[in-house]
């Protein structure tokens, strides 16, 4: 019989012998006492020869099968029916400046009831480390590849659980080795919610509370860290990755992981809690139109149009709130780009993914210790512009580089893009102009609607709507000036009309029937009798 038959036939024992009500006041250690007797007499009657570390795996099942099925309610409810509350562990007794730590895990934590070896392997891992850190060079261990230092771990790991008395079976011997590798050579707790491609972002809000979204909902997690310096280790492992630095005299710092995910890290005395990281995760399937398309984002005649918007070289800004999808819509959009075409982008993490051959990537650098050598987003521009670019993508506009992005729109930079915080069309033409004025005094309001109306082509709202989908709300057109105002048309937008049963928003998207402005722009690309029937659809 494997090692699962054998946990499924002794387990109904071992909740015969301890009823439910009993279950959620009993030690982990009793239980396993209970464990061992029936997996020796079940073993000996029916003649079966397990090995020591056998044995020790379905002891370890036994347990884990047992206290698993005792849910926190199940104990509030035992606690109920004896009139008193759950038991909690007594407070450690001060000796000196240090508190003695409790032996035994409590078995009503939350960690531990939903699994009951963690609370095993981060005592253990607690007790080791240390010990492992002084036996290895940290220094050529990070060096190494992930493989071979797992291996080494193996070996030195047998030996430290033999020297410090510490029973652990192959499965919890596998974790401890896992997370110590995540903590030596990867970003600790935060690497199994990386893995996870249903998470779309991780928010740090100090070592106990990390925030996940999932499907565009915010939920607690039950990862962990063990203090403040816990975070601080890993935020300044991020940030020393791509050369930038994070400490009391530059406490904001944006940065970005190997896979392009955007970091953004604040540390006290800036943030008062304790360090707080934020990281937007990027999926690793590719974003396309279709599969926009396909999740409901947008309408097959609105992909089709964004299609031929992009091939015929139009200038688009790509307007949203925080979180709606901005950069992802940018990279779909990029997609519809030449690959003969040489393209410059320009951010401040880089982040965007771009597929074609001929792409430069600039990125902004913060001022060095002594306040010099900074590189900001408008420097980039203007060094983008000697770089003979047929296009520039600027991953967010947001200060005195709208006026250097504009005049690029102007001067022969056709198909350009860049993204901008805004609610609506109109708004994001009224931050464009609010971040020219900040760059140039010397400019009227008049002057710089004119150079907005000449450059953008189009205006792309996306929307984060409330119960969490994303969707393209708006494709605005810029038709020119009517007096001190520029004049725009709307060509889709999308209206909610109701709500399904499960929450999800019902909506339509709305074609509003104009001649587009840009119909001599796709005339002269070819792209004419295409945008026409994108329109009529």
């Amino acid at each position: 019989m494997t090692i699962a038959e054998l946990r499924d036939t002794l387990l109904p024992l071992i909740r015969e012998k301890i009823p439910a009500e009993k279950a959620a006041w009993t030690p982990r250690g009793e239980v396993a006492q209970l464990a061992k007797q029936l997996v020796a007499t079940y073993t000996a009657a029916n003649n079966l020869e397990l090995t020591l570390l056998d044995q020790r795996d379905l002891v370890t099942a036994l347990v884990n099968g047992f206290l698993g099925g005792v849910s926190p309610q199940q104990r509030a409810a035992a606690a109920a029916a004896v009139g008193t509350a759950a038991p909690v562990a007594p407070a450690p007794e001060a000796k000196g400046d240090v508190a003695a730590q409790p032996e035994e895990p409590d078995p009503t934590h939350a960690a531990y009831a939903r699994n009951p070896a963690r609370v095993t392997i981060e005592n253990a891992k607690n007790k080791l480390q240390p010990i492992i850190l002084t036996r290895i060079d940290t220094s050529a261990a990070a060096r190494m590849k992930r493989e071979d230092l797992a291996h080494d771990l193996i070996v030195l790991l047998a030996d430290l659980l033999q020297e410090e008395k510490i029973q652990l079976n192959i499965s919890e011997r596998e974790e401890l080795v896992k997370q110590l590798l995540d903590d030596m050579l990867g970003l600790g707790p935060l690497e199994p919610l990386l893995a996870d491609d249903t998470i779309s972002e991780i928010m740090i809000n100090g070592p106990k509370r990390i925030f996940i979204e999932n499907k565009g909902k915010l939920v607690l997690s039950d990862v962990q860290f063990r203090d403040n310096a816990h975070v601080h280790a890993v935020a300044t492992r991020i940030v020393t990755a791509i050369g930038r630095r994070i400490d009391e005299s530059s406490p904001l710092c944006d940065a970005r992981l190997l896979d392009g995910s955007r970091v953004n890290i604040i540390i006290p005395p800036l943030a008062i809690d304790g360090p707080t990281i934020t990281i937007r995760k990027f999926s690793k399937k590719k974003i396309t139109l279709d599969t926009m398309q396909k999740f409901g984002s947008i309408s097959p005649s609105m992909a089709k149009l964004l299609r031929v918007c992009g091939r015929c070289r139009l200038n688009i800004l790509i307007s949203g709130g925080t979180g709606s999808g901005k950069t992802t819509l940018l990279n779909a959009l990029s997609q519809m780009i030449d690959h003969g075409e040489r393209v410059v982008t320009i951010e401040d993490a880089a982040e965007l993914q771009l597929q074609q051959p001929h792409v430069v990537r600039l990125e902004t650098r913060p001022a060095n210790l002594e306040g010099g050598g900074e590189v900001t987003m408008r420097d980039l521009v203007k060094n983008a512009l000697r770089m003979r670019p047929d296009r520039i993508i600027v991953g967010e506009t947001r200060g005195g580089e709208a006026l250097d992005m504009l005049q690029a729109m102007n001067t022969g930079h056709d198909g350009s893009m860049s993204t901008v915080h805004a609610n609506r069309p109109r708004e994001a033409l009224m931050r464009l102009e609010n971040l020219v004025g900040m760059a140039s005094s010397n400019l009227s309001p008049r002057a710089i609607r004119q150079q907005i109306s000449a450059a953008v082509d189009m205006i792309v709202q996306v929307s984060r709507m409330r119960d969490g989908s994303r969707r393209i709300t708006y494709i605005t057109e810029l038709t020119g000036m009517e007096g001190e105002v520029v004049t725009m048309q709307d060509l889709y937008t999308c209206e909610v009309t109701g709500e399904a049963p499960d929450g999800k928003l019902v909506v339509e998207f709305k074609n509003h029937g104009h001649r587009p402005h840009c119909l001599p722009k796709a005339a002269y690309f070819g792209l004419e009798k295409q945008l026409l029937e994108a329109l009529e659809e």
